[in-house]
């Protein structure tokens, strides 16, 4: 499987990651090496990690964070950067980052400003990192339970993707990172959003080539729009609600917490409901997505009470504009829409389409 080139760093699969990586630490010689793990990518992928890297003489520190997108803060942050000043980090180190999205989000971050910026490398043991947040330089931390509202676009030198890492992830972490696939297909490509709503037809070899297809589908995109000024925008598609839902989940204690991707896969429905309204999007592919939808993710039951909260969370969307919540919406499946205006009375019948489902 050929290595994908990005605009600044280059993403690697499988059999050549680690011969890669080693190549790149002899050549470039940094002063110290620092992994960053959180508490499960420590026991569950370091081992095998450290077993294939080869640092030779140079020093290398491994650095734990807690697990979980609650731990996604400027205050762990704080306690990496320390670390780091602490073993003597300089202009010439060099971070790794191993672990899901919030390891790579936050440990970007901490790379991208530590010194003003050191050399790092993102190595996703994640399905939703593989696919999505460790490709294409956006790092960060969440602000309260805002999501990532305190980042700096910068990629690292390279992204390492070994599948075999997948072996460790419960169910429900593969299945939230299938819900970035989906919407890969949806804003891009009906053909690909066809094949990934019949995995019954597919094996478990497949899921190199579907993981592909979902990094070059993001990186063209990125490419054209690394600043997020027109087109890159289209990846937000689910995100403006699903990140509100996702916000308002973890901070309310009488609601289970859900994952990134169990969020969005809701997003995504609520906003093909709005996409119905505003876009022209067929009732047929609102049914088409609802439906495979909700055969791998579990529906949730919202309330009344539930809505206002959602929709003031809303209004910190990075989308949005001079007070304006912006929507990207479908005009068909594989045809997408940035900077749409949505009525709150047309988000409230989205809601409550959901709960019919």
């Amino acid at each position: 499987m050929q290595s994908i080139s990005t605009k600044n760093a280059v993403v690697h699969f499988n059999t050549n990651v680690y011969s890669e990586l080693n190549t790149y630490i002899k050549q470039r010689n940094p002063s110290k090496i620092f992994i960053l793990v959180d508490t499960n990518t420590h026991d569950l992928c370091l081992p095998q990690f450290m077993a294939n890297l080869e640092s030779g003489e140079i020093s290398t520190e491994v650095m734990e964070m807690p697990e979980g997108e609650d731990h996604k803060t400027i205050d762990i942050c704080l306690g990496v950067w320390e670390a780091m000043s602490q073993y003597n980090a300089d202009r010439q180190s060099l971070l790794i980052n191993l672990g899901g999205g919030v390891v790579t989000d936050l440990g970007g971050f901490v790379a991208s400003t530590y010194m003003r910026g050191i050399d790092y490398i993102n190595v996703p043991t994640s399905l939703l990192a593989m696919v999505d947040a460790s490709v294409g330089g956006k790092t960060g931390v969440d602000l309260g339970v805002l999501k990532n509202q305190v980042g700096v676009i910068s990629e690292g030198a390279m992204i390492l993707i070994d599948i075999s890492f997948l072996g460790t992830l419960p169910q429900n972490q593969m299945i939230s990172g299938f819900a970035e696939m989906l919407k890969h297909g949806l804003i891009t490509d009906k053909k690909y959003w066809t094949t990934l709503t019949n995995l019954q037809d597919l094996d478990i070899s497949d899921l190199d080539q579907l993981i592909y297809d979902s990094v070059i589908i993001k990186n063209n995109i990125v490419a054209e729009d690394p600043r997020e000024k027109g087109l890159r925008k289209t990846l937000n598609f689910g995100h403006t609600l699903g990140h509100a839902i996702e916000s308002y989940f973890l901070e309310n204690d009488a609601k289970k917490t859900l994952l990134h991707g169990e969020a969005i896969a809701i997003g995504m429905i609520l906003e093909a409901y709005l996409s119905t309204k505003v876009c022209g999007l067929s009732s047929d592919d609102l049914f088409e997505i609802s439906d495979s939808i909700l055969k791998t993710f579990s529906k949730i039951q919202f309330e009344e009470k539930d809505y206002e909260y959602i929709l003031e969370l809303m209004k910190h969307d990075k989308k949005n504009s001079h007070g304006v919540i912006k929507f990207v919406l479908l005009e068909a499946i594989g045809k997408s829409k940035i900077d749409k205006e949505v009525s709150n009375e047309i988000i409230l019948e989205a809601f409550k389409y959901y709960n019919t489902l």
